[in-house]
């Protein structure tokens, strides 16, 4: 139980690095497709590489059909549409101020939910909503009027990013789930790469980029932002639960202020962290019940 504990809060964690990550490369003189591009292609390089690793020590393993492998590789491009979308609002807003929007997929997903299922919300569902609503006013200081000095297409991005991983979220579990996660990860991210190219052809392997310092961000982003959090979440998830694991999987987010904050130099006030102490609860709430009912069968297993 405390390995899945820690395995997901370090898939967490690594999620929440990658804005600050993402502005010291910007500001070194990089650009979107340079920082989308190398995350995407050594993070392919590397999990493609412990895929082979894993066939020649272990086997052949649990290899995908052709359409399976087709189906996670067009899936994968909304992994790519989450980073270009991400990181293009990371360039123009703050750090802090970016993961907020992504973290706007909490109450996409729940809407999304009800319009495929045609269900109406529960009232649980609506206050989880009301209180991301409300945490994203205070943690971007809306009632000040500062927010009004923050770029609305870089708004626009945080939304369209958040958006892109709702769909990804509610389409990532109807395949490859009998594949390893290095396997599936991979194929995935083959996806990812081939829209990020598509858009952003890979110049920085002939410009000189990689040498000029572009080597250590795309090795940096690859690693803490397609590596290792699919790894993890996949060790640890299934150790702890769904539910637990969406609570823990919310520390991306203070993570990514505090990083900002300390690392970039973003001014954080108190009334924001009040913001993100509210977004953290309106997930702890949406996830309440999951956990009321794994523990139930296990106190009535254990009173047995």
């Amino acid at each position: 139980m405390f390995r899945g504990i820690a395995f997901v809060l370090c898939g967490a964690c690594s999620f929440g690095i990658l804005s600050t990550f993402v502005k010291l490369a910007y500001n070194e003189g990089f650009t979107l497709g340079d920082v989308t591009g190398t995350q995407v292609f050594f993070g392919l390089i590397i999990l493609w590489v412990i895929v082979l690793l894993r066939g020649l020590i272990y086997g052949r393993g649990n290899s995908a059909s052709l359409k399976e492998a087709l189906q996670l590789i067009a899936m994968g491009t909304s992994t790519g549409l989450v980073s270009i979308f991400y990181y293009k609002c990371v360039q123009t807003v703050p750090a802090s101020i970016a993961i907020l929007l992504l973290m706007q997929f909490t109450w996409m997903s729940l809407l999304l939910d009800s319009i495929i299922k045609r269900k109406l919300p529960t009232l649980l569902q609506i206050g989880t909503v009301l209180l991301v609503l409300l945490g994203t006013c205070f943690a971007g200081n809306l009632f000040s009027g500062s927010f009004q000095d923050i770029s609305l297409p870089g708004i626009g991005f945080g939304l369209l990013a958040a958006l892109c991983y709702t769909f990804f979220l509610m389409v990532n579990g109807s395949a490859g789930n009998n594949l390893h996660p290095a396997t599936k990860s991979a194929l995935l991210l083959t996806g990812a790469c081939i829209l990020v190219f598509s858009i952003f052809p890979p110049v920085f392997l002939v410009n000189g980029a990689l040498a000029n310092g572009l080597f250590k961000w795309g090795l940096v982003l690859s690693v803490f932002g397609t590596v290792l959090p699919p790894l993890f979440f996949s060790y640890g998830i299934p150790k702890i639960g769904l539910g637990l694991s969406a609570i823990l999987s919310s520390a991306e987010l203070p993570v990514a202020v505090l990083m900002s904050s300390m690392v970039l130099q973003e001014q954080v006030i108190a009334v924001q962290w009040c913001g993100v102490i509210l977004i953290l609860a309106a997930i702890i709430l949406s996830n309440i019940n999951s956990l009321r009912k794994k523990r139930n069968p296990e106190q009535q297993l254990a009173a047995a």
